[in-house]
């Protein structure tokens, strides 16, 4: 019990002397500006100020840098802001007028994190999944063959307009056709039944090549 007494005493006389040392310091006036060191031109609003002297006393500059308050001779204030680095002032003994006016140069800091994949497999279970049943792309040479492929030509002659060498054959034929006709009668070929089955032939794999 005694050894508690005196514990509690000892405490009570240390807070008593470092009061009593604090109380001894003159108090002085602190005000000044936060800027960006990168340039004198850019203010760093709001600077957190805490006085690690006086049981971390916190005060905040403003939105345009501005602080002042007061505080005592040889305390230790540390400025910290986010992005940049902190930095500690301490008030000087002597000032004059009992005031201290300074600028502070808060250095930017620039933090490197890593880099972050998100994926959309919950688990590695449901990502082996996917990738057995996913389907390959296929490559220049796979996708050659199928656009080149008979059925393919063939769908693509069905609904592709002639082109112009198509159609000047058709017309020279036709022009070398009436050429040789000229001195003899032209056969008409609804009285032939020859013509018929052949446009009904031409009908019928018309409508096979529609259908496919």
């Amino acid at each position: 019990m005694k050894k508690c007494v005196f514990i509690l005493i000892g405490c009570l006389f240390a807070a008593f002397t470092a009061f009593a040392q604090r109380a001894d310091k003159p108090l002085v006036q602190f005000t000044g500006i936060t800027y960006n060191a990168d340039s004198s031109k850019v203010i760093v609003p709001y600077v957190t100020i805490t006085n690690i002297s006086n049981k971390n006393t916190t005060y905040i500059a403003n939105y345009k840098g501005y602080f002042s308050f007061v505080t005592h001779e040889q305390d230790t204030l540390r400025f910290s802001a986010v992005g940049f680095f902190p930095q500690d002032v301490i008030i000087p003994a002597n000032s004059v007028n009992k005031s201290y006016t300074i600028q502070i140069f808060m250095r930017p800091q620039v933090i490197m994190l890593p880099a972050f994949h998100i994926f959309p497999w919950a688990t590695t279970d449901e990502f082996k999944k996917d990738f057995l049943t996913m389907k390959i792309a296929d490559d220049d040479l796979e996708n050659a063959r199928k656009n080149l492929s008979k059925s393919a030509l063939a769908a693509t002659n069905s609904t592709l307009p002639r082109d112009a060498g198509e159609i000047q054959s058709a017309i020279g034929q036709d022009m070398h056709q009436r050429v040789l006709n000229s001195h003899s009668l032209i056969p008409n070929p609804l009285l032939n039944p020859l013509a018929w089955g052949s446009l009904i032939k031409s009908i019928t794999a018309g409508d096979k090549s529609r259908s496919n």
